[in-house]
């Protein structure tokens, strides 16, 4: 049986000894522990570092990020990706304006309902800005917990998940909630890593069930990821003098709110220019190939070919709504994401 304390001991012991020095590891403000958390969701550390300075350093507190505008805020997140993220900070910045007079909430309850937040960000806000006994269980954490409690069952599963999440809360100790959540986090990203775990420097192995049965490598057990559905996407680049038309993605798609160069679903040049002309009204000659690119989402893979073209015919009337034309200064300041960047660069 694994001793708690022990694990619990060497844990903190190893943390304050070796933790990284992290730019939201230098303070106890709930604002800014939230915004790394959101940022830290689904992107690398190293990424994220120069993201979340910057991003302080314009909105230095909540009351800055209500007031501004949205655009700005999608903006400075450009090339982090899933941008629903950047989205929710800006609406749960606004509703703690509005509701708690700018004062960043300290209660689960009010922390749980801001948008975007689930449980394991409450409870990280709530462990490290504010000390309190709430498990923040990640995907670190659930590998982590799996290995030294040789949990040999799903961990996507509901029960196995509450059964994780109890442990964590039975682990706490009195008075260390935030060294103890980051020291799990932490031992999960450098240590107890998804493949070829460091066992032999883990601060905790003596006491690792996984690691005395030899099965480290195959915890934690996952269900099968859902395949990556792959769409071929033929992409438009249209000038008129020294601009380009640039489309805003409608709200409910992927990327919405974002700004692309305007494409469509097709498997070939004669589809492209008929389903363009459906979408757009625009009727375009298809010139010059650009490059191919792709990118993947977590669900889709975007494989895209891009064409310079010119508009042969269109409606009678404007091009259709959310799209504009551009200048090259004008796209430095709108929010372009890292799907399309490969594209803009090529452009000019």
């Amino acid at each position: 049986m694994t001793e708690y304390n022990t694990v619990v001991d060497c844990l903190l012991a190893w943390y304050i000894q070796e933790q990284r020095i992290l730019p939201w590891r230098q303070t106890k403000d709930p604002y800014k522990i939230w915004i790394s958390e959101i940022m830290l969701q689904q992107t690398r550390v190293d990424t994220v570092i120069d993201y979340y300075c910057r991003f302080i350093n314009t909105f230095p507190s909540i009351i800055h990020l209500a007031e501004a505008e949205l655009d700005i805020i999608l903006k400075q997140w450009e090339g982090l990706g899933y941008y629903s993220r950047a989205k929710n900070i800006y609406k749960a910045a606004r509703m703690v304006v509005e509701q708690y007079e700018g004062k960043f909430p300290n209660t689960y309850e009010q922390i749980i309902h801001l948008p975007g937040i689930g449980a394991y960000t409450a409870g990280a806000i709530l462990s490290i800005a504010f000390n309190r006994s709430y498990p923040a269980v990640d995907g670190n954490v659930l590998r982590v917990i799996s290995r030294i409690f040789l949990i040999q069952n799903n961990i996507g599963d509901t029960a196995v998940k509450k059964e994780i999440h109890d442990i964590v809360q039975f682990l706490i100790p009195e008075g260390r909630a935030g060294d103890f959540a980051q020291a799990l986090m932490e031992l999960g990203a450098v240590i107890c890593i998804p493949r070829m775990p460091k066992c032999t420097i883990c601060p905790v192995h003596s006491e690792c069930r996984a690691y005395h049965e030899n099965k480290q490598d195959e915890l934690p057990i996952r269900s099968k990821p859902r395949k990556q559905k792959q769409v071929l996407r033929y992409i438009a680049i249209i000038k008129n003098n020294n601009e380009i038309l640039m489309r805003k993605r409608r709200e409910g798609e992927l990327l919405g709110g974002l700004w692309e160069f305007p494409g469509v679903e097709a498997d070939t040049i004669e589809q492209f220019q008929e389903k363009f002309y459906v979408e757009y009204g625009l009727l375009i000659q298809v010139d010059d190939h650009i490059l191919d690119c792709e990118h993947i989402f977590t669900h889709i893979h975007w494989k895209m070919k891009v064409y310079r073209c010119r508009i042969v015919e269109k409606h009678v009337g404007n091009i259709v709504e959310n799209s504009t034309w551009m200048s090259k200064e004008r796209m430095n300041e709108i929010p372009i994401p890292t799907a399309f960047q490969k594209i803009k660069k090529a452009v000019f």
